[in-house]
């Protein structure tokens, strides 16, 4: 089943486990998002919504909160002595979608958090830090600019990056400009191997620089 909505002015065709990348909503990652404005339902019959689909919501989990691209903006107007430069980076949102609900129901409230001992919240926070799939950057090779490159074109997990075949290796080297890195550095085996629960490459690499041995 899929579902096309409507959100920041524009549509989107979704289904359960996308990640997309939209206009800012208000909110905290792991919050809950529900999108009302629901166009279109696909499936085995499809409904079309005139022009919504009476009782239809998307449920989604808030990943992050993201900038997109600098973009720049230069004026100048002929013999004026006049020039105008300015930067602009949109507000982003990343949303990974739960489900697509019909018949008027709601999506479930988040479940509360439980509460932690203060004296072992420093050692589970790095533990959940560990596995948290959207650390993009334990994947070596994956700076800050890169990251945001990845997230700004909805590439958010290691599941992701995992799945990718060699025609997405290649799509994702000529439009995010990587120059080959994807492959040559092996990111879709180290995504594999996080998921696995093995350590990442990149902190046995600072540790056999920081020991000057082969591990």
């Amino acid at each position: 089943m899929f579902a096309v909505i409507k959100t920041g002015g524009k549509q989107y065709t979704v289904a359960a486990n996308d990640v997309i990348t939209i206009e800012r909503l208000e909110g905290e990652p792991g919050d809950v998002v529900a999108f009302d404005n629901v166009l279109m339902i696909g499936g085995e019959t499809a409904v079309i919504g005139t022009p919504l689909v009476a009782g239809a919501t998307v449920a989604g989990e808030l990943v992050e909160q993201a900038r997109g691209p600098k973009v720049i903006s230069f004026k100048k107007r002929r013999r004026q002595n006049s020039k105008r430069k300015k930067g602009h980076r949109q507000d982003l949102t990343i949303v990974r979608i739960t489900e697509i609900l019909t018949d008027g129901r709601k999506p479930a409230a988040k479940a509360a958090r439980p509460t932690k001992d203060k004296a072992a919240a420093p050692a589970a926070a790095a533990a959940e830090g560990a596995r948290d799939e959207s650390n993009l950057s334990l994947i070596a090779g994956i700076g800050p600019t890169i990251e945001k490159k990845l997230r700004a074109a909805g590439i958010a997990t290691w599941s992701q990056i995992a799945a990718w075949t060699e025609a997405d290796l290649a799509k994702w080297d000529e439009e995010l400009k990587l120059r080959g890195r994807a492959a040559r550095e092996e990111w879709v085996e180290q995504a594999k191997e996080l998921l696995a629960g093995k350590p990442p490459r990149a902190k046995l690499d600072r540790e056999e620089l920081a020991s000057g041995e082969d591990k």
